[in-house]
């Protein structure tokens, strides 16, 4: 596969994350992280934060680009010339939401397949929402996520107090 995209809101990155960016990247000549604003949601970090997080954690793959991901996915995925769309899968409760996103992604257009990841077994519980909790409430986060990016969780909630 030439290009695939794998988008989502990063806040923060997980080693779960990461996992599927890097088997990603082996399925694809070039993988773009879209890193997007999800408006149903109240991010901790700025896009330009989660940008330079996700860009430090993945450069060590050489063919990985991230991008900020504007609009409407599908329409971004057009504009990158990436006609494939990648989404980790956690668990079943997820595969029933992404289930809906891809068939409506591939409605609004035919062109664009998407791909699930099984995200690996040491990472299926992680969701960001949950190390911004333990995080919050003064727990350890280094084994769930980059350092760089506990570090940054940890000054955001400490900053909060």
């Amino acid at each position: 596969m030439k290009s695939a995209l794998y988008p989502g809101s990063f806040d923060p990155l997980t080693y779960g994350h990461l996992d599927v960016a890097e088997r990603a990247s082996k399925l694809a000549e070039t993988l773009i992280i879209g890193v997007a604003t999800n408006p149903l949601k109240e991010p901790i970090f700025t896009i330009d934060e989660r940008l330079e997080m996700v860009k430090n954690a993945t450069g060590h793959l050489p063919n990985v680009r991230v991008e900020k991901l504007d609009g409407l996915l599908v329409n971004f995925a057009k504009k990158i010339g990436a006609p494939t769309i990648i989404r980790g899968l956690r668990a079943v409760s997820d595969f029933d939401y992404e289930f809906q996103m891809a068939l409506t992604n591939r409605n609004l257009s035919q062109e664009i397949d998407t791909i699930f990841l099984v995200t690996s077994p040491e990472y299926s519980f992680l969701s960001s929402t949950m190390i911004k909790q333990i995080a919050q409430l003064g727990g350890d986060i280094s084994p769930f996520v980059p350092g760089e990016v506990a570090s940054k969780v940890k000054e955001k909630f400490t900053d909060e107090n």
